[in-house]
């Protein structure tokens, strides 16, 4: 086991940032969070580091319940940019290299690997602040992988990089779990929240669903009737009165959740001609994860 956390609580003041957070990671997994900002988890990851203190419950990472013990085998990337803007590739290499104790000829063949692994050895001299953001996440990647570690945990490591490089990070990740490494991390993407073996649904600090991607989407308890039509948008105000449960748009339909699309689209065909719609269809969609996310998020739902 990986990662075991068994009721862990964290409070910030009377602010309860995690809530009886029950996790377990096996080796070799690509175990994801996914969730809104403030739900919690940056405070998880910081947490099992070390780097917070819990306030009760336990974990053990690596086999050890004191992360200083195991910190050599743990790489982290961080939600920020954490290198020096003013030092080149290298020399930010150089650095993290002198912390971990890896010199010489050692140092110089890992770091020039995986520079090549991420085809960025032509820009070693470069200053890290002269690098695009997509570059800056490779980087901190490699940083990550100097000292060769069993876990990379990784915070929303793709956040506001342009959607070629996120597709060659995570290439680069896929690689890396091929060739054994255990990876944690967070994202925002629905995308990417697909690729991860299993996932975990925070919200307001608490977990909401724990699975596979496939497991988690048998919970979802509605049914979907999408909507189409040209000019949808601008009908949106009336649409949104809608006799369901949700309404909203994703990508360019509009997606109808009702508890049963055979008894309920006879109502909602007539209440789309009453508002004026003309020449609309629907079709019956499968949910997705941004589906399942959108109905965990109700704070109405228990977890």
């Amino acid at each position: 086991m990986i990662l075991d956390t068994q009721q862990l609580c964290k409070n910030f003041g009377s602010l309860q940032a995690l809530k009886n957070i029950s996790i377990s990671v096996e080796e070799g997994e690509i175990f994801g969070l996914v969730g809104p900002d403030g739900a919690g988890k940056t405070t998880f990851f910081r947490t099992i580091l070390g780097l917070y203190l819990a306030n009760s419950g336990k974990f053990t990472l690596l086999g050890s319940d004191n992360p200083e013990k195991v910190k050599s085998q743990i790489g982290y990337v961080p939600q920020q940019f954490s290198l020096s803007q003013d030092l080149t590739v290298w020399e930010n290499l150089s650095l993290f290299g002198s912390l971990y104790g890896i010199a010489g000829s050692l140092f110089e063949e890992r770091a020039q690997e995986l520079l090549e692994m991420v085809w960025m050895e032509k820009f070693k001299d470069r200053l890290a602040g002269n690098l695009s953001g997509g570059m800056k996440q490779k980087l901190a990647l490699v940083a990550g992988l100097l000292h060769r570690p069993k876990l990379l945990i990784l915070d929303e490591p793709t956040t506001g990089v342009d959607p070629v490089s996120r597709r060659e990070f995570w290439q680069l990740l896929y690689r890396l779990n091929r060739e054994g490494l255990t990876l944690i991390l967070s994202t925002p993407y629905m995308d990417e929240v697909e690729l991860c073996h299993k996932l975990a649904f925070f919200h307001q600090g608490e977990i909401r669903a724990i699975g596979s991607p496939a497991d988690l989407l048998t919970k979802y308890p509605y049914e979907i009737l999408a909507l189409e039509a040209q000019g949808l948008r601008s009908f949106l105000g009336k649409l949104s009165k809608l006799p369901a449960h949700d309404v909203y748009l994703q990508g360019e339909n509009l997606r109808i959740v009702v508890d049963s699309i055979e008894k309920e689209q006879p109502a909602i065909t007539e209440h789309v001609k009453n508002i004026g719609l003309k020449d609309f269809s629907f079709r019956p969609l499968k949910p997705n994860l941004e589906d399942l996310f959108s109905i965990l998020s109700d704070e109405e739902v228990a977890p």
